[in-house]
């Protein structure tokens, strides 16, 4: 059974910098798309970032380009968000996902893509 398990969250002043951590494990972690979701109080999960199971290409929200950038390393089964220049408005839960297909193409943006979810990390920033 696949778990993802993410770690970093936590709160940090506007302007700074936390990096999310997701551990998989239950299966190979190498050849299956990764991506990171949000969701604030009241609002509806979101997507903010995604690596390809090669890691040759990453994708991220609007909101966050330029300032979080997803990595993977497959040797330690885990796919990182670096956050930097945090905003207020990036307070929510994120989640790590995965798919069931592996070497599959994936609509990255797409929550419904995922099959596989992390229990979450929360994330707060204070102005």
């Amino acid at each position: 059974q696949v778990q993802l398990v993410e770690s970093g969250g936590g709160l940090v002043q506007a302007g700074g910098s936390l990096r999310l951590s997701c551990a998989a494990s239950g299966r190979t972690f190498r050849g299956y798309n990764m991506g990171w979701f949000r969701q604030a109080p009241g609002k509806e999960r979101e997507f903010v970032a995604a690596i390809s199971w090669s890691g040759g290409s990453t994708y991220y929200a609007d909101s966050v380009k330029g300032r979080f950038t997803c990595s993977r390393n497959d040797a330690k089964n885990t796919v990182y968000l670096q956050m930097n220049s945090l905003k207020p408005e990036d307070t929510a839960v994120y989640y790590c996902a995965t798919t069931q297909t592996r070497f599959g193409t994936t609509r990255f943006t797409s929550q419904h893509e995922y099959d596989y979810w992390g229990q979450g990390t929360q994330v707060t920033v204070s102005s």
